[in-house]
Formats: C-alpha cells, sequence, structure tokens
C-alpha cells in the first residue's frame, strides 16, 4: 500500500488538519498506461521488424551460396512437375531410379535441343539479319519523306534506328558470347542441376518425408504444407507449359506466314520465355521483332508487332483461365504484382517463384481455417 497525508483546513474552524490515506498500487495500473490499439501496433511493427531482418539475413546467406542454391532451386522446380511422371513410370512397373533416370535423359534432351536451335539459327543468320536491319532502316527513312519529313531529319531518324537496332543485336550477340566465355560456370550449373534433379526425382517421396518429420508441426499439416505446396508448383507450371505452347505456335506459325527466317528459334524464344511471368514473354517478343526487322523487313516487323499484341493480349486471356484452372486461386492482378515484386527482391527465382508460393500459402491457410472450423463445430464427447 502506499501512504500519503492530506492537509486541510477544518469546515467552521479554519484550523489545519491532517488526513492520512491509503492507495492499493493495483488502482493505478492502467492510468498511465498505452492504449491496447497503440500497444498492438508497437508489437506488431517489432514483429515485422524481425521478419523483415530474418527475411534479409536469409537472402544474403542464399547469395553467398548462390553456387549451389540456384542450381538446387532449379532443379526442385523441374523435380516437382517431372516427379508425377516418375510415379506413374514406377505404377507401371518400373523401378523408380531407373525411371528417375528416363525423366531426366527426356529434360536434358529437351533442354540441349532447345539450345541448339537458339545458338545456332542466330550464328548462321548474323550477317544476313544486320544487311536487313540496314535496309529496314533505309525503308524507314523513305515512308519519313514521303510523309513530308524533311530529308536530313529522315536521314537522322535513319542514322538512330540504325544504331539502335544494330546495338540491340550487337547486345544479343554478345550476350551469347559472354556466355560462352563462361562455360565453365555454365558446365558448373548445368552438371549441378542435373545432379540434384536426378536425387530428387529418384528419392521425392523419402525427402518429402524427412521433410515433414522435421518442420514441427503435426504430422496432419506438415504434409498438407506439402502438398499444397507441390499442388501449386504442379498446377502453376502446367499452366505456364499451356500458355507458352500455345504462344509459341501463334507465334512460330505467324513467323512462317510472314516468311520471317529463324521461325523456329523464334517458337522456342516464344516458349521459354513464357516460363518468366510476363516480363518473359514481352522480352521473347521484342527478340522476334528484331529477328523480324532484320530477316524480313519493316512490314513483316509490323505484323510480328500484332501477332504478339495479340499472343499475350487478347488470345491468351482466353487460354489462361482454362489452362490454369483452378491451379493458382489468385486475381491476374495479384500475379502481376507479387511477380514484379518477388523479381525486385529475389531476382529472376523470384520472378518465377513468387505466384505459386503465394499460391500455395493461400491454400494452406484455407485448409487451416476449415480445418479449425471443423474441429470447433464438431461435438463435444
Amino acid at each position: 500500500m502506499i501512504r500519503g497525508r492530506l492537509r486541510r483546513l477544518r469546515p467552521g474552524t479554519g484550523k489545519p488538519e491532517d488526513e492520512f490515506i491509503e492507495i492499493d498500487p493495483a488502482e493505478l495500473t492502467g492510468l498511465f498506461a498505452a492504449p491496447g490499439w497503440l500497444r498492438d501496433a508497437g508489437f506488431a511493427s517489432w514483429l515485422l521488424v524481425g521478419v523483415v531482418l530474418l527475411v534479409a539475413g536469409v537472402v544474403w546467406l542464399l547469395t553467398l551460396t548462390h553456387v549451389i542454391f540456384i542450381p538446387l532451386v532449379t532443379a526442385g522446380v523441374i523435380a516437382a512437375v517431372g516427379g508425377q511422371l516418375v510415379s506413374l513410370l514406377k505404377r507401371l512397373g518400373l523401378p523408380r531410379g531407373l525411371g528417375a533416370l528416363l525423366v531426366l535423359l527426356l529434360i536434358v534432351a529437351a533442354g540441349v535441343l532447345a539450345g541448339y536451335l537458339v545458338v545456332r539459327g542466330i550464328g548462321t543468320e548474323t550477317s544476313e539479319i544486320s544487311h536487313r536491319l540496314s535496309q529496314g532502316a533505309d525503308k524507314i527513312q523513305g515512308w519519313l519523306e514521303d510523309l513530308g519529313v524533311s530529308r536530313d531529319k529522315a536521314q537522322a531518324a535513319n542514322h538512330d534506328v540504325s544504331s539502335g537496332t544494330g546495338d540491340s543485336f550487337k547486345a544479343l550477340i554478345n550476350g551469347l558470347t559472354a556466355g560462352i566465355h563462361e562455360l565453365a560456370s555454365l558446365a558448373f550449373f548445368v552438371a549441378m542441376t542435373v545432379l540434384s534433379l536426378f536425387f530428387l526425382l529418384k528419392d521425392g517421396p523419402a525427402i518429402r518425408s524427412w521433410t515433414e518429420r522435421h518442420m514441427g508441426l503435426p504430422t496432419e499439416v506438415a504434409h498438407t504444407v506439402t502438398g499444397r505446396t507441390l499442388q501449386s508448383l504442379r498446377g502453376y507450371f502446367l499452366g505456364v507449359t499451356i500458355v507458352a505452347t500455345f504462344s509459341a505456335v501463334l507465334v512460330g506459325g505467324g513467323a512462317l506466314v510472314l516468311g520471317i527466317p529463324l521461325a523456329g528459334t523464334i517458337a522456342v524464344v516464344t516458349f521459354v520465355g513464357g516460363y518468366v511471368p510476363y516480363l518473359g514473354a514481352w522480352t521473347a517478343g521484342a527478340f522476334s521483332v528484331l529477328l523480324a526487322l532484320g530477316g524480313a523487313g519493316p512490314e513483316a516487323a509490323g505484323g510480328m508487332v500484332v501477332i504478339q499484341l495479340l499472343s499475350n493480349g487478347p488470345l491468351q486471356q482466353i487460354v489462361q483461365p482454362v489452362a490454369y484452372g483452378a491451379a493458382l486461386g489468385l486475381h491476374p492482378l495479384a500475379v502481376l504484382v507479387l511477380t514484379i515484386a518477388g523479381g525486385a527482391l529475389f531476382g529472376t527465382v523470384g520472378l518465377i517463384l513468387s505466384a505459386p508460393i503465394a499460391s500455395a500459402i493461400v491454400r494452406i491457410s484455407a485448409d487451416l481455417s476449415r480445418a479449425r472450423s471443423e474441429v470447433a463445430a464438431a461435438p463435444a464427447v
């Protein structure tokens, strides 16, 4: 107790008198305390700061180990999709190890074929494309003069177009050359990816079981988390494959109709670019327009622009709902925001994995919420 003396004048006499009072400290609790909403906001803020620091630390550690981390992530994504085929072969009576080896060889063959088509196609047409780029710039100059632009300004525009397209093509070739110069790093990346992929395909169920046992969660919850994550990855990349195939067939067929060289290369680049949401498709589109301008002239480039706008616009919006189905459960705007934010924070890995991971989180939360509701609604025994 807190004891205090209070002196005051006695009514009627004017004489002072002392009065002693006692206060229980418990009565002062909350008198000078912050409001509850402010305490909750402060607590949540510190939690958010801790989460941000944790994520920053994890990203920093992963950047230090990117030599093995990036191949492992690449192999994990491929294994999440290809593991279904391995399981199918096992149900048909093929040992899982042999099935994993066959699927691995199939994946490697597809990757080698795609790389061969792109590199060889561009390498064999380098001089022809450079010549066509100059011809295209000359045609643009003629169009400008026909529209009433002075000859000097048209020539200046010609120079700007020639230098710009030439620099773009040179950057493309230099990028391939730089990649060849770093063949040792590429070979290590491919070797580690292939090795990791084989073990993930072969021992995927065992690795999943081990992970579930060491997640610190109840068995049912851990199984739900891993199952929904794999389901989101498979559904997402199956949808991406369907959309990428549709775009590749449409763009490659358009290139054939327009008489653009390297139509097969354009189709392969469009297909591969489809695996990087939004950004990959438009980057592949710019690549195809550049090849069309250099290989068949401005008219073909204009036609390719129209094809790309249709392929990545209204036609793709028709195919995407069918391709994705209920795989993601996210609004397209949310996918766009997550993709850009993931790419800004985590690079290529974030670009590719942000949408399926967010989809998995949403579905896991829905499953757990539904399970809690069922438990709460169950009658007591």
